[in-house]
């Protein structure tokens, strides 16, 4: 874990390097040099990160392929809806329970509920991570261990009680992040506050399989509202769990890989380990 969170940094700027330049067909030289490594050194920590090698990362950033993603986004979407708790094994992230808070605790603002939360590094760097008795309630990244729950998490559970629990956020950070690259080995249920509407895109997200991408128009027409787009993309940004919740995987409806609340080289970190992890699948 500790050698994935220092090398996040670096191998986070050469992913993004490559979806930006992938035309240009940098070779392994030039990357390392961008990332300050020999070229072998590079290549083993990009591999061991990644799951995949740069060379064959380079080969999926193609036009063809981000082309072929988005045509197929709504069939992606049609065929994770359609399967449920049955489908296949990339379909993993519908075995996460999505519990929203009752209209009680809404009311109620949280109290009576007890949160733990704390900070861990993890391999897209310092991880808050905080939860109540009945799941996750809130993943996000920080620049350093003194990260704290963003405030509008705080927000949405001010009357809670919040305990500062450092040995449960290393192991729930830890059980999440075990089988990095791979998809997560540990699926904790969640339980997250939010309007009828952001619980129904948040659902929706769970449904989309991993190395998939789908718009923001994907989105809104999954929850019975194809005029919302904008209702969507917020709904998407106001995501309080990241990477258990996968907003990285929605893009722009022009093909753009748009903004992310936790930082756009996260966003592609978390694609192309993605890619990695699904290449290893198909071969």
């Amino acid at each position: 874990m500790d050698s994935f969170a220092e090398h996040y940094h670096r191998i986070a700027a050469a992913l993004e390097y490559l979806y930006v330049h992938y035309p240009e067909q940098p070779d392994l030289g030039f990357l390392a040099r961008r990332c300050g490594m020999s070229p072998s050194h590079f290549q083993r920590v990009f591999a061991r990160w990644a799951g995949i090698s740069p060379k064959r990362f380079l080969q999926h950033l193609t036009v063809q392929h981000a082309k072929a993603v988005l045509d197929g986004s709504a069939s992606v979407l049609d065929a994770a809806f359609d399967s449920g708790l049955s489908g296949p094994g990339r379909l993993h992230d519908l075995f996460i329970a999505c519990e929203g808070a009752t209209p009680g605790e809404y009311k109620r603002d949280g109290q009576g509920v007890r949160i733990s939360w704390g900070v861990h590094p993890s391999p897209l760097g310092y991880c808050v991570v905080a939860r109540s008795p009945r799941g996750v309630c809130g993943l996000s990244f920080a620049s350093d261990a003194g990260g704290e729950p963003p405030p509008d998490l705080h927000r949405k559970w001010q009357r809670a009680v919040w305990m500062r629990d450092q040995a449960a956020a290393r192991a729930t950070v830890e059980a999440v992040f075990s089988a990095w690259p791979e998809r997560p080995s540990h699926r904790p249920s969640l339980h997250v506050r939010g309007t009828n509407f952001q619980i129904s895109v948040w659902r929706a997200l769970l449904r989309i399989p991993p190395g998939a991408l789908v718009s923001y128009t994907d989105i809104a027409q999954h929850v019975d509202r194809p005029r919302a787009t904008r209702a969507a993309a917020s709904a998407v940004a106001r995501n309080p769990v990241a990477y258990l919740i996968p907003c990285h995987r929605v893009i722009r409806n022009l093909g753009g890989l748009g903004g992310y609340r936790w930082g756009l080289e996260r966003k592609v970190a978390l694609l192309g380990a993605e890619i990695g992890s699904t290449s290893q699948e198909d071969q």
